[in-house]
């Protein structure tokens, strides 16, 4: 090994020990320490549809730092945001979207950097903490003016507090979450570990947000697309140690606190503050990492309350088996819950609703579920076991109602014909006759003379293919019946008349 990369690793050892609680900046935890951006998420269960988004991102697509050192198109590289005190003048805002943006004004200068420098055309992220009060300002497609901010949109949040934004509204960006929390800095790599999740992009995701986001940005609802907020995580078992040491440092947070889906972009494109300090030879390491090493976890089980941030971390878990299911109308499913970390037992909703209903489907106590008897809209819902003990934990499976089996078609009756219906013969003549089953698969027949199998030498003979024979005498014209019986059903009988005459 080269000494300059022992030497990096010795001091990568040695940060890693130093390691803080929760990320600080100027004195400001980013977000309390039970926050959703700051939970571990190492043990959360995975969700039903996790393989199908990752195929759907690129399973074998590789990632990208969006971030590093230098410039790329004039602009640097990465998402900037900077650290201002509570003197900072504040300058109001107009947007393009004021109904869903904070008014203001915001303590983000008119010099502050601009994501993509400042003749940038793309999303032009301006960023500012107030480290004094603990506040950030985030714009987004911000241009500064004499004194004043034109942004797209743009959000205010207390870093002391847990608050998400209003339903249904966007931020900076587009789940509605802040993104200076997810962003990866040189600062904390240097120390040896990050202590939340990483913001990344995918380029198509669903029209559904999921919490703690606020808002979606598609028209795609297939659950194969994942949602604003989807929460993803590097599998457990995935080997770093091949990877450079500041990128282990990354990838160590992947696995521990995993990353949370906030815009739509590039795909697997992780977000980081840009600094010159960055090695971007290391940085590109990321191109070997695949979409198919990560798995989409279930992070509403940690909620508390769906309009806060804040996060379980009691460490009790509920996992519902199956995960998924499709059950057809007029038939059931039993679902079993596994409670880990705590005692008691476990509640059934289907949809939120305790015990469900003729709408959704219903549930008993012991997680027998009985789908309605028409198929809802969406067909899929959702069955929860929520802990009786521990009554914020719940864990999913998600219900496919499928239409039911179509009835066996009617059986269709034997029947069998003959032909022709008659004929008239001379002694030792013959006449061939054939028969048709339909109805069944068997169509084979038994052939007779005045209901004698094959006949005989005084009425005339038979054969198994239909050939009657003629007796070779008689002493006046007499008339037999040849008839043909199914054999899949000796009911179903066909007659043909037959006279035989000496001349």
């Amino acid at each position: 090994m080269a000494r300059s990369a022992l030497l990096g690793l010795m001091v990568w050892a040695a940060l890693a020990g130093t390691a803080g609680a929760q990320q600080t900046l100027g004195g400001c935890s980013v977000l309390p320490a039970n926050n959703i951006w700051n939970t571990p998420v190492d043990t959360l269960p995975v969700l039903a549809n996790s393989s199908s988004m990752v195929t759907t991102i690129g399973a074998s697509r590789g990632f990208h730092a969006d971030f590093g050192s230098g410039t790329w198109d004039g602009g640097p590289i990465g998402i900037p945001f900077i650290t201002v005190t509570g003197s900072q003048a504040k300058f109001p805002a107009s947007f393009l979207w004021p109904d869903e943006s904070d008014r203001g004004p915001y303590a983000v200068p008119l010099d502050a950097p601009i994501e993509g420098g400042s003749n940038a055309t793309g999303d032009r992220h301006a960023i500012a903490i107030d480290t004094t009060n603990c506040v950030l300002y985030e714009l987004y497609r911000a241009f500064p003016q004499s004194s004043s901010w034109t942004a797209d949109s743009g959000a205010i949040f207390d870093l002391k507090s847990n608050a998400l934004r209003p339903t249904t509204w966007t931020s900076a960006d587009a789940a509605g979450l802040p993104i200076m929390p997810g962003l990866v800095t040189y600062e904390e790599v240097m120390s040896g570990e990050i202590k939340h999740a990483i913001r990344f992009t995918v380029p198509q995701s669903r029209r559904e947000y999921v919490w703690p986001a606020r808002h979606y940005a598609s028209s795609l609802t297939g659950s194969q697309y994942p949602r604003m907020g989807e929460r993803f995580r590097l599998k457990a078992a995935f080997d770093i140690s091949g990877y450079p040491a500041d990128v282990q440092v990354i990838l160590r947070a992947m696995k521990k606190y995993g990353m949370i889906m906030a815009d739509n972009g590039s795909a697997w494109f992780i977000s980081g503050k840009p600094d010159p300090r960055w090695n971007n030879d290391n940085l590109q390491a990321f191109s070997r990492l695949l979409g198919s090493n990560f798995e989409a976890v279930d992070a509403t089980v940690l909620r508390i309350d769906p309009d806060s941030g804040a996060a379980l971390q009691s460490g009790v878990n509920v996992t519902v088996s199956p995960a998924s299911a499709s059950v057809r109308i007029g038939e059931s499913q039993t679902f079993t819950a596994t409670v880990t970390g705590a005692s008691g037992g476990v509640t059934w909703r289907v949809n939120d609703i305790l015990g469900g209903d003729a709408i959704v489907g219903t549930i008993d106590s012991s997680g027998w579920y009985v789908p309605p008897s028409a198929v809802p809209n969406p067909s899929v819902v959702t069955v929860r076991a929520t802990s009786v003990s521990s009554p914020t934990v719940s864990g999913t499976a998600a219900v496919t109602i499928v239409q039911p089996s179509p009835p066996p078609p009617p059986p269709v009756p034997v029947t069998i014909t003959i032909s022709p219906t008659s004929s008239a013969l001379r002694i030792r003549q013959s006449q061939q006759f054939s028969a048709t089953v339909v109805g069944a698969t068997n169509t084979a027949k038994i052939w007779k003379v005045n209901g004698i199998v094959g006949g005989n030498g005084t009425i005339g003979t038979i054969s198994t293919a239909g050939l009657y024979r003629a007796p070779s005498k008689v002493t006046s014209t007499i008339a037999v019946v040849v008839s043909a019986t199914a054999s899949a059903d000796q009911t179903k009988v066909a007659s043909a008349t037959v006279t035989v005459s000496r001349r």
